[in-house]
């Protein structure tokens, strides 16, 4: 777990300083946003790969140097001693990489921007999560936050939820998602049902006659559970899922604000927690979502493995809806306020604490 954890925040370190420089190098792009409209102009995977590899490898290294200086080695150091040469060359090494991802996503005037300033910070494990969904690669995928506040942060893939969208999900399976992730008859999950347990059908003054109403766990609920504008619609709004137990746990709930950031092309965007998903998957956002960071967004074949990063603000919401202006602006006071991504930067790169008292896996069942 250490290991995997040492890997998992250079990565963020690495993202957060460039997208931090990325903020600084453009007058024209303000905080992260709702960027659809902002498509790459080249795939700059291959130069993240190589920087986050370079990285990994100087930090993993300079974590052993520390160590084996720790355990009374033949090596002792102070804050007066350099590191050896060839650590040093690792991380210009490290450096160059970054540059090259960097320039890739901005242009040369990323190499001209300040640097991104740092602060101190202090984070733990807040709890591991058992990633066992069916289909899924099993594995831990760890929850972490700031010592002292409720927000956290995590990475992972990204599945795409239609979910919410008018046409979401069709009797004849010609949504835009496959019914059959909606649930099964007696068991409809991303369906508005009636107190029978059977799934509404849009009607003629509908968004989509002839598609079910698709539901949502955040909702308006001054409107009726058949009326399809209830929901937060996946196509139109940046949404992220979380588990049910675990969110439940933590604190968060429906109607809380996030930021996602793709860690390889740059782009980002604020989105709300809006719907609950299965308790032993993470990493799923909403059509909209997907398009804002230049994932592809198709709910049956799309999404990302790898490389999303999730910050959410538990208890920041009302319970409610929100419109792309409100997710906009409140996301990014809480963003700014929780200190940037200079503070996720300053973060990363400490080793993390002991986890704390609730870290336990996250095993209750729950249903979208």
């Amino acid at each position: 777990m250490q290991r995997t954890s040492s890997v998992l925040l250079a990565g963020i370190f690495l993202f957060s300083s460039i997208f931090a420089r990325a903020q600084q190098a453009s007058s024209n792009s303000g905080p992260a946003g709702n960027q659809s409209s902002r498509t790459p102009t080249q795939d700059c995977s291959r130069y993240f790969d190589e920087a986050r590899e370079a990285t990994r490898n100087a930090q993993l290294d300079r974590r052993a140097l520390v160590a084996q200086a720790e355990s009374g080695g033949a090596l002792q150091m102070n804050r007066a001693t350099p590191f050896p040469a060839d650590l040093q060359q690792e991380f210009r090494i490290a450096k160059e990489k970054e540059d090259a991802f960097n320039q890739c996503i901005l242009g040369p005037a990323a190499l001209n921007a300040a640097p991104a300033p740092r602060v101190v910070c202090s984070n733990e494990e807040l709890l591991t999560f058992q990633m066992n969904h069916e289909g899924d690669e099993d594995r831990e995928i760890p929850i972490w936050h700031v010592s002292g506040d409720t927000a956290f942060f995590y990475e992972a893939g990204m599945t795409i939820d239609a979910d919410g969208a008018p046409n979401a999900y069709h009797p004849d399976n010609i949504g835009l998602d496959d019914l059959a992730n909606a649930g099964s008859p007696g068991y409809w999950m991303g369906l508005a049902k009636n107190a029978d347990g059977e799934p509404f059908v849009q009607g003629p003054n509908d968004p989509f006659p002839g598609y079910y109403v698709s539901a949502t766990a955040l909702a308006d609920r001054t409107k009726p559970v058949n009326d399809p504008t209830r929901y937060v619609d996946a196509s139109k709004i940046p949404f992220i899922v979380l588990p049910g137990a675990m969110a439940r746990e933590i604190g968060a709930r429906p109607g809380d604000f996030a930021v996602a950031f793709n860690q390889r092309n740059g782009q980002s965007s604020f989105a709300i927690f809006g719907d609950v998903g299965p308790s032993d998957r993470i990493g799923e956002g909403s059509v909209a979502l997907a398009e804002n960071l230049g994932i592809r967004s198709d709910a049956r074949n799309g999404g990302a493995r790898r490389g999303i990063l999730f910050l959410v603000f538990p208890g920041s919401g009302n319970g409610s809806p929100r419109s792309i202006e409100e997710i906009n602006s409140e996301a990014a006071k809480l963003l700014q306020a929780w200190g940037g991504t200079s503070q996720l930067a300053a973060c990363a790169v400490q080793g993390p604490s002991r986890p704390s008292a609730s870290n336990q896996d996250t095993t209750q069942s729950n249903s979208r």
